[in-house]
């Protein structure tokens, strides 16, 4: 069971503390020693990147209102990917979903552009100060080799091939799709100017190495350099990727990440004639494979960091790419942000603190697998945004519920207040970016953390994560810092856990409503902040060292938090 939490103590120069025992026995702690004078690199913000399958969620009430929080966490510019930018449709949102009808024809078969849920949906990054990563997809009805059927009406529980219809088809023309791009990206730089937009990604498509492309691997080259063609042509300065293939531990997806790399190297261009194609950012995405085993959950951190390092091994092997900045489109527990827990039980880690530590833990060996292989990680996008006007936690793969925010949310408010350099980080346990890599995380937790240091603060997020959701014993943890400046500080501590910044619980010890009143949503939405553990406390570390002991329950996140 879990255990009460003993407070936070702090040792330093005039504090000598005992820390009681906890009921079930003292433990060895886990010591985790952090050098902020041992910087290993700037901490790039890489969580800052989110994604959704469904467009038109992100004007309606409960989008707007995510969009806004994240963009108010996050000190840079937070980017976001959405699929069906240029579906034909009527705008209607719906699960795995979504049209802008940016492109039909007259009776005469010659284009018509309408832009006015493109910019809609475009606007409302603008305004919170976000970016595009601007997806180039899918099919047009009118342009599609196989325009019937066209749209899909999926539904969890469905069977997820059913979806794969008429959008996922190649051109019928390809110098027509190629005038579409450059009319899209044309009319952005006149709405938006042209440095705004330079500061944009556009890619091509989603995952075509799978059933979202229904053509040849050539095909979609093709495709590519017809688009990256009419980018370039709109605006040259723009930043213009691929292959946003999934699944690099994959013999397919390799094949077909080989390919797309030779021939954006050395093949010869589709759309031009010439050598090579145009690339400034690389795009692939990296997936785990939570099961049920006995009754619980467990996750595989593994198959989704192999994914990652296969994906830096390929593009490392080449030198004029290697440099390129990375964008990992998905990185994710698992596949489908829409199959919700109540129909893949697989999903039940999703509304509780399980989400939560699982993103803690590996955002932090992403850093490590980059840093090690010699590659350039920019991003690595969360596809997981909301889902509206579904049932209150019904487990989807989502970051807020009916507009409060689920424990996974916080772990990018802590992010959020990480900045300046990466420094280092130590601890007596035998987990390294390479054993969960290869082996993910069966036999002890995974208990570890992930620092930074800028001019004003310092923050320290510690984990206690294990593959298996099974209730255990809080973990002691000491954590000693060292190279803080000679000076009276705050220190602050967050927590993530069963009683702090967990919505979900609530809920629970609510009856589970399933139309909470406005009070109970208050209390919800309150709930679903991020909270603190204790009060903040003014401390003087001696010598530039403090050292804080906390009991960190399984699945926990705590970050401590620096100011001076």
């Amino acid at each position: 069971m879990f255990l009460k939490k003993t407070k936070s103590l702090l040792f330093h120069a005039a504090v000598c503390s005992a820390l009681a025992a906890p009921s079930f026995g003292q433990q060895t702690p886990v010591n985790i020693d952090v050098n902020l004078n041992t910087v290993k690199a700037p901490m790039k913000p890489i969580w800052a990147f989110f994604g959704y399958d469904e467009p038109n969620y992100t004007y309606m009430k409960d989008g707007k209102k995510l969009l806004t929080e994240i963009a108010q966490f996050s000190k840079v510019p937070v980017y976001v990917r959405a699929h069906s930018l240029l579906v034909t449709g009527d705008g209607e949102a719906a699960l795995k979903w979504g049209s802008t009808n940016a492109y039909t024809e007259d009776a005469q078969g010659n284009p018509v552009y309408d832009w006015t849920i493109v910019d809609k949906i475009f606007d409302t990054y603008i305004e919170r100060g976000m970016k595009p990563i601007a997806q180039v997809g899918f099919m047009p009805q009118a342009l599609s080799t196989k325009p019937d059927p066209y749209r899909h009406h999926w539904k969890p529980g469905d069977d997820y091939n059913d979806i794969y219809l008429g959008w996922a088809y190649p051109p019928k023309d390809y110098k027509k799709w190629a005038e579409l791009v450059y009319q899209w990206v044309k009319h952005s730089v006149e709405r938006y100017g042209k440095k705004e937009v330079e500061s944009w990604y556009w890619e091509l498509w989603n995952e075509p190495n799978i059933s979202y492309w229904k053509g040849t691997m050539e095909e979609y080259i093709k495709l590519y350099d017809y688009t990256a063609d009419a980018v370039k042509r709109a605006l040259p300065t723009a930043k213009v990727g691929g292959p946003e293939v999934t699944g690099p531990g994959w013999d397919k997806s390799r094949v077909w990440m080989r390919a797309f790399f030779d021939h954006v190297t050395k093949g010869k261009n589709y759309a031009t004639g010439k050598i090579g194609s145009p690339i400034d950012v690389i795009t692939y995405h990296a997936k785990g494979a939570p099961k049920l085993v006995d009754g619980h959950v467990q996750m595989n951190m593994g198959t989704q960091l192999r994914d990652l390092d296969k994906g830096f091994e390929i593009v490392a092997s080449y030198p004029t790419l290697k440099k390129l900045p990375i964008i990992i489109g998905e990185s994710d527990p698992e596949g489908c942000a829409a199959c919700s827990e109540d129909v893949s039980p697989q999903n039940a880690y999703r509304n509780g603190t399980m989400y939560s530590s699982y993103t803690a833990a590996s955002f932090a060996r992403k850093y490590e697998l980059a840093e090690a292989r010699g590659v350039n990680l920019l991003g690595a996008v969360s596809w997981s945004f909301e889902f509206e006007d579904q049932a209150w936690f019904r487990g989807f793969r989502d970051l807020a519920t009916n507009g409060v925010d689920k424990p996974v949310l916080n772990v990018f408010r802590m992010f959020g207040m990480m900045e300046g350099n990466r420094v280092d980080v130590k601890q007596n346990l035998a987990y390294d970016y390479k054993k969960v890599r290869d082996e993910s995380v069966r036999g002890e937790a995974d208990i570890n953390g992930l620092a930074s240091k800028s001019q004003t603060s310092a923050a320290v997020m510690v984990w206690n994560y294990h593959d298996d959701n099974v209730p255990a014993p809080d973990a002691t943890v000491k954590v000693s810092v060292q190279g803080l400046p000679q000076q009276k500080m705050m220190l602050y501590h967050y927590r993530i856990d069963k009683e702090n910044s967990n919505s979900y619980e609530v809920w629970k010890s609510m009856g589970s409503p399933k139309q909470p009143s406005a009070e109970q949503i208050r209390q919800l939405e309150k709930a679903g902040q991020l909270q603190l553990l204790t009060s903040p406390e003014w401390i003087m570390p001696k010598d530039g060292k403090t050292v804080v002991e906390m009991q960190l329950p399984r699945q926990g996140v705590s970050l401590l938090h620096f100011k001076w």
